[in-house]
């Protein structure tokens, strides 16, 4: 119990941290490196956000870093998100995770990168373009610790550097994310004893950093006075905050065709279903409620459905982002020895308005 009210008083913390810094709906738009709200990753991202109590392994790195500390051992994943299909945008995600020792942490490194393509160049004397191109670069360095305190709570904290830019004009930034996990359990098996059910909770602070500014040359333009004086004229950039967020998550896993062991008293299943929803506060822009499900065919096979609810409603006429609320996902385990070693092929689909969805498409080898 002692430990339960522990967790309570984390998450009061964190709660009140984020109402200091949150907003409102009419300051949509206001924040930037917005694309430190996209999830890479294809298994988590198949079910909306729903999942961020349940989700473990590397793949919890977005949704709740607290879920990387059930890392077995290592963990190598890589990604590629079709973003708006119909865009030529693209992201590549590379990542590890590696446990330290059976009594240490798991330590998590990833890499993500968004890629534009080239971009023509126009200008007021060219607005159709002038023959030349760029390409902007936006990267995320996340490196992350997570540790199981007890066989109840879990906890992790994430380092993110932000990098943006182009040729002539940058902006770097970081921010902090920090999750904690508790799992619970609640009734009786066939047996009359009480066994863990696996309620799984979870709470999650994102994005938390100070504000960003854009430099360079891009900022300057050679100018002339009356008198003919030429001279070089710096722009000033504003600064820009961090799209921060908390979100608070509850899952349930069923065990659809139970097997109670009578020697351990625990109950396991070839078969298990998890029913998740997940409560998202943003500064710049709506909250957001998810709801999601996740079957499991013992380690072979996961599919994964959600929906996402935004508040006011998912209507055009007053829906502030471009997801519609549907997303579904698969992934198929190929096991490699009886050690538990296994191969993963992932792919998620998230329903947009415009454009032809979020496309993503993973693979994931775990040791």
């Amino acid at each position: 119990m002692k430990r339960f009210y522990n967790v309570l008083l984390i998450i009061t913390v964190l709660s009140i941290s984020i109402n200091t810094y949150a907003g409102n709906e009419q300051r949509a738009g206001q924040a930037g490196a917005t694309e430190l709200l996209i999830n890479p990753w294809a298994a988590s991202s198949g079910w909306g956000g729903a999942g961020m109590a349940a989700v473990s392994g590397f793949e919890a790195l977005f949704d709740n870093v607290a879920g990387t500390a059930f890392t077995r051992k290592t963990e190598l994943a890589f990604s590629r998100v079709n973003w708006l299909q119909g865009t030529n945008i693209y992201l590549n995600n590379l990542g590890l995770s590696q446990k330290l020792g059976e009594s240490g942490g798991v330590l998590s490194l990833a890499i993500n990168s968004m890629d534009f393509g080239k971009i023509d160049v126009t200008t007021v004397d060219d607005p159709d373009g002038n023959g030349s191109t760029f390409h902007p670069t936006y990267t995320i360095i996340t490196a992350a610790y997570a540790k199981e305190f007890s066989n109840s709570i879990t906890g992790g904290i994430a380092f993110k550097i932000i990098n943006e830019g182009i040729s002539d004009m940058k902006a770097s930034g970081v921010a902090i994310d920090v999750g904690i996990g508790y799992l619970t359990g609640i009734g009786k098996n066939k047996l009359g004893k009480k066994h863990r059910d696996n309620v799984h909770f979870g709470i999650s602070l994102k994005n938390i950093g100070p504000t960003m500014k854009y430099n360079g040359d891009g900022l300057t333009f050679r100018g002339s006075s009356t008198n003919g004086v030429v001279m070089t004229v710096k722009n000033r950039s504003d600064q820009f905050e961090l799209p921060s967020l908390l979100k608070i998550g509850l899952a349930y896993d069923i065990n659809l065709v139970p097997i109670i062991d009578t020697a351990t008293n625990k109950v396991t299943s070839n078969h298990k279903l998890t029913l998740a929803s997940t409560f998202t506060s943003n500064s710049f822009t709506k909250d957001m409620f998810h709801f999601g499900a996740r079957y499991k065919y013992k380690n072979l096979l996961v599919l994964r459905a959600g929906y996402m609810l935004e508040s006011g409603g998912n209507s055009s006429d007053v829906r502030t982002i471009n997801y519609t609320g549907p997303t579904a996902g698969i992934s198929i385990n190929i096991p490699i020895n009886k050690k538990g070693t296994y191969f993963s092929i992932d792919y998620s689909y998230r329903d947009t308005e415009v454009f032809s969805g979020v496309h993503t498409f993973g693979a994931k080898v775990v040791l």
